[in-house]
């Protein structure tokens, strides 16, 4: 059984002969009545103010713990921001190469496609060339086997000196004064 302030206050005891002051016991019981209900008023102010500690140590350490979830949800979150624009980057490089590999094949190509193109048409320009010389000398071996096996005719002076402006001149044994239809003139 727990002893209060009031038991101390109201505590009687029983009398006997020659025994103590009961005043002077009144008294003390009184002095010490009241300094246990200071005590104990302490004392519950003190468990009033542990328990406002506690509460409001309770109250950090749930923001402490809030706060470490927070910097570890940034960090996942940060380090998962990272690695998507790290793969973004690589998709973005790769993806960047490749064109650039496209477009310097293509222009090999097409590079390749001009040389060969440019190849033809010397070809093409020899050809017609050597084939042109060919056509000229076979025209010219044509004319020359033409005078070979046609004698040249000699036509009566009144139309040659018409021909070349009335004069009368003739050059016998040149050639006819008419105009090849190969020449410009």
């Amino acid at each position: 059984m727990r002893i209060t302030p009031i038991d101390i206050a109201h505590k009687s005891f029983t009398k006997k002969m020659m025994g103590l002051d009961a005043e002077e016991v009144m008294d003390f019981l009184q002095q010490i009545a009241a300094q246990m209900e200071a005590l104990i008023q302490e004392r519950n102010a003190l468990k009033e103010s542990l328990r406002e500690k506690d509460l409001s140590l309770m109250e950090y350490k749930e923001r402490d713990q809030v706060l470490k979830d927070t910097i570890t949800t940034a960090t996942k979150m940060s380090e998962r921001l990272r690695q998507d624009a790290e793969r973004e980057a690589k998709l973005i490089t790769a993806d960047a190469q490749q064109k650039a590999e496209i477009i310097t094949r293509d222009s090999r190509d097409s590079l390749k496609k001009m040389y060969q193109e440019v190849t033809d048409l010397k070809r093409m320009r020899m050809q017609f060339e050597a084939n042109l010389k060919a056509l000229a000398q076979a025209h010219l071996a044509l004319l020359e086997q033409g005078e070979k096996y046609m004698p040249q005719m000699h036509l009566p002076n009144h139309n040659l000196a018409n021909e070349n402006g009335g004069n009368g001149n003739s050059n016998s044994g040149s050639r006819s004064t008419n105009v090849s239809p190969l020449s410009a003139e």
